[in-house]
């Protein structure tokens, strides 16, 4: 079997995808998502290149929710692509994706972040080289522990097919890679994340990005289903809205995506799709001893085994 790419069966693949998770969040909402096409043409600048953002803001259930798709290329890798492949720097490249946050309005609900991506560098005269990305993490602000074992079963599940090993080490990849080294302290209760893996060939590679990004409605819909219900105060938004700050710090300041987004001269409109709409910061402050708030340090933002 041929181990060579095939980028259109990707692209169709992952347009599906888009598809059908908006209409299963739209669905539970009970509001449309909006579309927002876009379109960059070569000569435009570095990039060159389109995608469609699915937005919905001001929703029933989700206070802002945004999938992407993005297909684009060009002449040169920049910096934080060809990090960790110096080899490659300066090849010519081809990336396309979908990637979603979801941020519910009730704060006993959690956020969502998935994406799964796929990338190829080339050269005159070279083999391509290629490799898939992606993965799913899940930000509670009131942990349950009944959310955090069925988000992180619905990951092992995913996995499981191709390797015994994977679960643990996208898990460990996870966990080490959405943590806040300035605040130290992780983002929330991880799930899985994997980068340049082509370890596998084409195949089975895309195969597996297909069962991860297939895997996220199981995961994610039924805590919304479960939670969104949930009476709630001021207090707890408050709360909510001090947490998501942490959100926002991550993918400013570490996020390998928005780097790479904002340093290829990507749509800024749609690499920042991910800002929850209501934050808040303080100073030097720190829940109650004892308290629910406390609880989501004390028993949820610790490295833990879910499954």
């Amino acid at each position: 079997m041929s181990n060579s790419p095939r980028p259109d069966d990707v692209k169709a693949y992952l347009l599906g995808l888009q598809t059908r998770i908006v209409d299963a969040l739209g669905q539970l909402d009970g509001k449309t998502f909006l579309t927002d096409a876009w379109e960059r043409p070569a000569g435009a600048g570095p990039i060159a290149g389109g995608g469609i953002s699915r937005i919905l803001e001001e929703g029933n259930v989700l206070e802002r929710g945004g999938v992407g798709f993005s297909h684009v290329s060009g002449s040169s890798l920049p910096p934080s692509a060809a990090a960790n492949r110096p080899d490659i720097a300066g090849r010519a490249w081809e990336a396309m994706g979908v990637s979603l946050v979801m941020h519910p309005r009730n704060p006993y609900t959690p956020t969502a972040h998935m994406n799964v991506r796929f990338f190829t560098a080339t050269a005159p005269d070279k083999e391509p080289v290629w490799w898939f990305g992606g993965g799913m993490d899940l930000t509670p602000y009131y942990g349950f522990e009944e959310d955090a074992k069925h988000f992180h079963q619905v990951c092992r599940d995913s996995v499981a097919p191709f390797g015994e090993n994977l679960y643990p080490r996208f898990k460990t990849w996870c966990d080490e890679y959405f943590y806040l080294k300035h605040r130290k302290e992780p983002r929330g209760v991880g799930g899985i994340f994997y980068d340049d893996f082509n370890a596998l060939d084409f195949e089975q590679c895309f195969a597996m990005m297909r069962s991860v990004g297939d895997g996220f409605i199981a995961a994610y819909l039924p805590l919304l289903e479960r939670r969104k219900d949930t009476p709630y105060g001021e207090r707890e938004r408050d709360f909510q809205a001090y947490r998501r700050g942490r959100y926002v710090e991550f993918n400013l300041v570490l996020d390998r995506g928005t780097h790479f987004g904002l340093q290829s001269g990507g749509r800024t409109e749609s690499i920042l799709m991910s800002m929850p709409p209501v934050v808040k910061w303080r100073y030097d402050w720190k829940p109650e001893a004892g308290t629910p708030e406390d609880k989501l340090y004390t028993d949820f933002l610790v490295h833990r085994d879910w499954v």
